[in-house]
Parts: C-alpha cells; sequence; structure tokens
C-alpha cells in the first residue's frame, strides 16, 4: 500500500494506468503499448468497464476497510463539482489516520506469519534432524547427500553455476533453475549464508538437499513469496565451479 494510493484511492489505479503517458502518447516514435491483434473498436461502456475494473484492483487491498456505496458517491460528487462530504481538513486527517491504521495492521500481519513460519520451521528442522543422512552443522544448517561427485569443493570467493529447485516447508516451491530451463550462475559470496555454507560442503558433481533456517536464510526480510522466518529447502546440484564473480549472474532467491 503506496502513500499515494492511501491519499487518493479512487485515483490511484488512474494515475498507474494514464499517469505516465502509457496509454495517451508514444515517445521515440515508440509505441506505449503493444497493438492489439485486431483493431478494439471503443465505446463508452468498454472504457467505463475497463476503467472500474482497474479502479476495483486498486482498491483491492483496503476493500474490507471501505464502503463501496460511500466511495462512489464522493467519487461521483467530486467529478461532478458538487459538495464534498468531508472538508479538505478533516478528509486529511482520516487520511492520516488510515495510514495508520493499515500501518499497524500489517505490521502485525507480518508478525503473525513471522511467528507461523518460525514455529513450522522449527518443528520442521526438529523432524528432519532425527532422519537418517542427515547431517547438522555448528550453524544448525542440515544436509543431506542424494549424489556425491568427485570433483573440487568450492571456496567461499568462488563463482559456481547450479541446478536447484527451493520449496518452504509446507512444499510450496517458490524458485527453480528447472523451470527456468538453464542453470543458475552466482558468487558464494553474494548468497544467503545457507547457501554458501552448504555449496563449499559439495564436491562438483554433487547433489544435495539442504535445510536452512531462517537465520541463515532471510530471517524476517524475505521476499514475499517466501514470507518472513521462513526455513527453506533446496535440492541442489553443483555442476560446476568458475573464477571470477564478474562472470556470475543473479542466483537463488536472495542473493
Amino acid at each position: 500500500m503506496t502513500r499515494f494510493m492511501l491519499r487518493t484511492l479512487l485515483a490511484a489505479s488512474l494515475v498507474a494506468l494514464f499517469g505516465s503517458g502509457n496509454l495517451l502518447a508514444a515517445q521515440d516514435n515508440q509505441p506505449a503499448i503493444a497493438p492489439a491483434k485486431a483493431p478494439v473498436k471503443l465505446d463508452k461502456a468498454k472504457v467505463s468497464a475497463m476503467v472500474g475494473m482497474d479502479i476495483g484492483r486498486g482498491l483491492l487491498q483496503v476493500k474490507d476497510d471501505i464502503d463501496l456505496d460511500a466511495v462512489f458517491a464522493a467519487a461521483r460528487a467530486t467529478i461532478n463539482g458538487e459538495e464534498a462530504p468531508l472538508g479538505d481538513e478533516e478528509a486529511q486527517q482520516v487520511r492520516q489516520a488510515f495510514m495508520q491504521q493499515l500501518q499497524a495492521k500489517r505490521v502485525a500481519e507480518q508478525k503473525a506469519e513471522a511467528n507461523k513460519n518460525q514455529s513450522a520451521g522449527d518443528a520442521y528442522l526438529a523432524a528432519n534432524k532425527k532422519k537418517d543422512g542427515v547431517k547438522t552443522t555448528a550453524s544448525g544448517l542440515q544436509y543431506e547427500v542424494l549424489t556425491e561427485g568427485k570433483g573440487p569443493k568450492p571456496k567461499a570467493t568462488d563463482t559456481v553455476k547450479v541446478n536447484y529447485v527451493g520449496t518452504k516447508v509446507d512444499g510450496t516451491k517458490f524458485d527453480s533453475s528447472y523451470d527456468r530451463g538453464e542453470p543458475a550462475t552466482f558468487p558464494l559470496n553474494g548468497v544467503i549464508k545457507g547457501w554458501s555454507e552448504g555449496l563449499q560442503l559439495m564436491p562438483v558433481g554433487s547433489k544435495y538437499r539442504f535445510v536452512i533456517p531462517s537465520g541463515l536464510a532471510y530471517g524476517e526480510n524475505a521476499p514475499p513469496s517466501i514470507g518472513p522466518n521462513a526455513t527453506l529447502i533446496f535440492e541442489v546440484e553443483l555442476l560446476d565451479i568458475e573464477s571470477g564473480a564478474d562472470k556470475a549472474a543473479a542466483g537463488p532467491a536472495g542473493k
């Protein structure tokens, strides 16, 4: 939720749609949007539907906090130049209070999610630790050798080429080089701690399974697709060691 959207809930979607001129102008003789495959016959009803859909998407995050009838009544009054339901000063006070309410709600939701993920991760780590073949390092990283290679092991300053798939403890997949159809290449000193430590255990040609506690992953600052305090599971194939971090492309989440 951005400050701008909070400042003008209805206008936000229209700003995103029209504000940069994406639909209204082209720059440097380039079309602003990809041309339609077939000519689109416009009429007021279709344009209105399109605008309404974008306004709706812009209001999704606050749908439980608003009355749509009141929203559109205020919009209609504003567009028609009629007396607004709130004065400017009162509207500003409501805006600020609403922003604070949303921020507090978001903080509470993040805390609840972080606690839930931490508990789920701790339980998974405790159970996984007891499985045959699973080893735990001093840092708490758990790993299992699926295939042991015979090549050299990388150093912390090396760049490696890998294939991998990453899942959460509930089985949700959030990243995979296999899905992208090509290996990832990245420096070990540019990834999450669990990756950097784990890959240094692997000879080239190996495939390991890592269970990475949240403290060795992203902690509370994880991307939305992962969530705060999430324990992560990776199956990783170490394909090669390359020298020179400048050759590295983006690696798995959290470089």
